[in-house]
C-alpha cells in the first residue's frame, strides 16, 4: 500500500545516511509504528509521514554532529598506542638520564598526564552537551507536534460547531417556510369559504328574483284571464 511504501522509502533513507556508515553507529526507530501512533490521533497519512520523516532527519543530524566529535575506536587505539609508545620511550629515557633529569622527564609526564585527563574531560563535557541539545531539540519538537495536534482539534470543533448552527439555522427556515405556507393555506380556505358562501347568496338571490318575475307574470295573467 501507499503507506508501507512510503515507510519503507524512510527506513531505506535512514540505512544510507551517514550514521549508518559510521561503523557500528546505528539507529534503531520504528518508524512505521511512529505513523501508525500518530494515524491513531487524527493525523492522515501524509500528515504523519512527514512528522516522521522531519524526527529521523533531526536525529540524523543530531548524532551526525555528536559523533563528528567523538574519536572512533580504531583513533582511540592509535592514541593509545602513541601513549603507550611515548611512556615506553620516556622510560628508556628516564633510565639513561641522570637523576636530575629523570625529575625534569617526570614533570613533563606529568604534565602530559593532566593534558589527556583535560582533553578526556573536555570531550566528556562535550558529548554530554550534544546529548542534552538532542533531548532539548526532541522535546521542542514534541511539543510542536502537540500544539499541531491541539490545533486541528480546534479547527475541527469549529467545523462542526457552524456545521450544526448550518443545520439548525436550515430547520428554522424550512419550519418558518412551513408555518408561512400553512397560514396561507388556511388563508385561502377562508377565501374559498367566503366566496362559496357569496356564490350561495348569490344564487339564492337570483332564484328569488325569477320566483318573485314568474309569480308577477303569473298574477298578470290569472287577472286578464278573469277580466275577460
Amino acid at each position: 500500500s501507499e503507506l508501507s511504501t512510503s515507510v519503507k522509502t524512510l527506513q531505506y533513507d535512514q540505512t544510507k545516511s551517514d550514521i549508518a556508515k559510521s561503523g557500528n553507529r546505528k539507529l534503531y526507530f520504528d518508524t512505521h509504528a511512529v505513523v501508525q501512533l500518530l494515524e491513531d490521533s487524527a493525523f492522515t497519512t501524509q500528515q504523519a509521514e512527514v512528522i516522521v520523516k522531519m524526527m529521523v532527519n533531526i536525529t540524523h543530524s543530531n548524532m551526525d554532529v555528536m559523533y563528528s566529535d567523538m574519536a572512533t575506536k580504531t583513533q582511540q587505539e592509535i592514541m593509545l598506542q602513541k601513549v603507550m609508545s611515548h611512556i615506553a620511550a620516556v622510560k628508556k629515557d628516564m633510565i639513561i638520564l641522570e637523576k636530575s633529569e629523570f625529575s625534569t622527564l617526570l614533570a613533563e609526564n606529568e604534565k602530559i598526564k593532566a593534558e589527556l585527563l583535560q582533553l578526556k574531560t573536555q570531550l566528556v563535557d562535550v558529548m554530554n552537551k550534544k546529548r542534552a541539545d538532542t533531548i532539548l531539540d526532541l522535546s521542542i519538537e514534541k511539543s510542536r507536534v502537540k500544539e499541531m495536534s491541539a490545533e486541528y482539534e480546534r479547527k475541527l470543533l469549529e467545523t462542526k460547531n457552524e456545521l450544526m448552527e448550518m443545520h439548525s439555522e436550515q430547520d428554522r427556515h424550512v419550519t418558518q417556510t412551513n408555518m408561512k405556507i400553512d397560514t396561507e393555506v388556511a388563508g385561502l380556505k377562508t377565501m374559498l369559504e367566503a366566496h362559496k358562501l357569496d356564490s350561495i347568496k348569490y344564487l339564492a338571490g337570483s332564484i328569488f328574483t325569477c320566483l318573485t318575475v314568474v309569480l308577477g307574470f303569473y298574477r298578470i295573467w290569472i287577472e286578464s284571464y278573469f277580466a275577460w
